[in-house]
């Protein structure tokens, strides 16, 4: 309440135009920012590769993407900043969502998980929480926090359950949102991933939810194969397995300097992922 939340601290040495970029677009969806990250597969499968004959291990894209952006946040801060109710903070850990089918039939329920990380982790500590929480979750007998509290708020008439998710919202815009909620909700998370690949789908620019703190939603998507440009001054092509990601990106938590830097970051890890192998131990604070 007053500018004090318990998943974040205020930022309050703010650039005047940043500052006042929140009371001109009010919503994330006001907000949005869109972009398209194309990732050799080579590079990846050759790690992949490597882990799995090296060191017996079967890491997989979405372990390494998620590891990146893990490694990302740690190193460019800004990017783990959220707006609430015109005000900038500064968010306490690094954490991600993502929503998973039960099964993969029409007829499967759907959940949605949160992995909360320090920054330090290597690819390793990421590929153990991810698949520790998965394997928790998979099977139409497995019911979360999350899942739970879905239903126990949708058990009344329809005006309820609109009244609730208000004030809920109304509490949120005011750091008076309980922490037990805070921890559950996917929504308030630094990023929010969808793994399209996963059912054959191409990425898709995924909407940012105005509720909640998301700053950053980012879709993997299916392999392809492409021509790609392999000597400009002769026209030489080669065919490439490629993948995308499909990101979008709260533009007012940081300026686009901020942001594209931040992407050529995320490029260099992924076009190394030995580099996720280490942990890490040099994670930059984010300093008003």
């Amino acid at each position: 309440m007053f500018g004090f939340r318990s998943d974040g601290k205020r930022v309050k040495n703010i650039e005047p135009f940043m500052k006042i970029v929140p009371h001109i677009m009010f919503q994330r969806n006001d907000a949005m920012v869109m972009k398209t990250e194309t990732l050799d597969c080579s590079k990846l499968d050759a790690y992949i590769l490597n882990k799995r004959r090296e060191e017996g291990i079967k890491i997989d894209y979405m372990d390494i993407v998620v590891a990146a952006f893990v490694r990302v946040i740690s190193l460019r801060p800004k990017l783990n900043r959220f707006i609430v109710n015109g005000r900038i903070f500064k968010r306490n850990n690094i954490q991600l969502s993502f929503a998973i089918k039960k099964r993969l039939v029409d007829t499967s329920e759907e959940t949605t998980l949160k992995l909360t990380f320090d920054g330090t982790e290597s690819i390793y500590d990421v590929q153990n929480q991810i698949h520790d929480i998965l394997k928790e979750n998979k099977g139409e007998q497995k019911v979360n926090i999350v899942d739970k509290l879905a239903k126990l708020f949708t058990k009344g008439p329809n005006f309820m359950i609109k009244w609730t998710v208000r004030f809920f919202m109304w509490l949120d815009k005011h750091g008076m949102l309980p922490k037990v909620l805070l921890d559950a909700s996917p929504f308030h998370t630094s990023v929010f991933l969808v793994n399209s690949r996963s059912i054959k789908m191409s990425p898709v620019y995924h909407h940012i939810y105005n509720f909640g703190t998301t700053g950053t939603f980012v879709s993997i998507g299916k392999e392809t194969y492409q021509p790609v440009v392999t000597n400009p001054n002769s026209n030489e092509f080669s065919v490439k397995k490629i993948m995308e990601l499909g990101i979008v990106i709260d533009e007012r938590i940081c300026d686009g300097l901020y942001n594209s830097l931040s992407l050529k970051e995320l490029n260099r890890i992924l076009s190394n992922p030995n580099i996720l192998d280490q942990k890490n131990n040099n994670v930059v604070k984010d300093e008003d």
